[in-house]
């Protein structure tokens, strides 16, 4: 796989209220749109679209979308996925607009994959300054997945290329959560540790922290700041604090025929549960008895 190029594809219940959050709130760009789908990009982006919003009967993940870098590339996934025994559909004509012949796959974690080579490129915004606001998305930057078996989950990645970067386990040698990439940045894709497959979110990026200090301030004035899991912040991993819902709040995601995958419990030990100092409030020195957990005030 190569990058830039990554979407979601997304199914959302009220598209109307999807589009005034991401499009009136967070600043999206549309592509196209009509009455059942919509097709946004961030300022820099060129191609078609970075997100898919396409109205469902649930609020679900229909793809994690990558390019890859020949049309060639799309035959080597077929036949890497059926080797595996995982269902596959490809299209000449691709599944969504602005998107030529691709290849979706449910892959042996559950997850909607898609993969994609021949795309429509579009204007690019990064130097149509009227559109730029304080709180300003640029790229989509990762997504973080939520599987009950991480390590089989880190594997599976690793057989597609992607190399870990972070990852969080204990002495025991229990794995808690991964962070891997495909380009030079932190990650691409996380897998944290939990009952799935489940998405956490898709994560965009903004050129610098005031950004999103602004897009933060904009929530509250909007009277939204419901939306709001936890302000700017940072932590062991990513640079960025461990939140609680990474573990047990999550999207439910597709089969290809658009049903939702039955979700999986995980066994293994939660971090939740456990003292391992990664969320950056728990002592972790040998002989403490005193512990703090997530969401303790220091």
């Amino acid at each position: 796989m190569g990058a830039p190029g990554s979407s979601a594809t997304t199914t959302v219940t009220d598209l109307a209220a999807s589009r005034e959050f991401y499009v009136d709130v967070l600043g999206l760009t549309v592509t196209e749109e009509d009455d059942e789908t919509i097709y946004l990009r961030s300022l820099e982006e060129f191609i078609h679209h970075n997100l898919v919003l396409r109205k469902g009967p649930v609020a679900a993940v229909a793809a994690f979308s990558y390019r890859v870098r020949t049309p060639e590339d799309l035959d080597r996934a077929v036949a890497f996925y059926r080797e595996l025994g995982c269902r596959v559909e490809r299209r000449e004509d691709g599944f969504v607009k602005g998107i030529g012949d691709s290849v979706r796959v449910e892959d042996p974690l559950g997850f909607p994959y898609e993969f994609f080579y021949a795309v429509e490129h579009v204007e690019r915004l990064a130097w149509r300054y009227d559109l730029h606001t304080p709180g300003a998305l640029v790229r989509l930057d990762h997504f973080n997945q939520v599987t009950p078996d991480v390590p089989k989950a880190v594997r599976h990645y690793q057989d597609l290329g992607f190399r870990v970067t972070e990852d969080i386990q204990d002495a025991d040698g229990v794995v808690y959560a991964a962070w891997m990439r495909r380009k030079p940045t932190v990650h691409d894709t996380a897998t944290t540790g939990g009952d799935g497959p489940r998405m956490h979110h898709v994560a965009f990026a903004t050129h610098e922290k005031h950004n999103i200090l602004a897009i933060c301030d904009k929530l509250g004035a909007l009277r939204r700041s419901d939306a709001i899991e936890r302000g700017p912040g940072r932590h062991g991993v990513s640079g960025n604090p461990v939140v609680p819902s990474w573990y047990t709040d999550a999207s439910l995601v597709l089969d290809l025929d658009g049903n939702p995958q039955p979700v999986v419990a995980r066994t293994d030990a939660s971090e939740m549960a456990v003292t391992i100092g990664a969320d950056g409030f728990s002592y972790t020195r040998k002989d403490d008895t005193e512990e703090y957990k997530l969401g303790n005030q220091l």
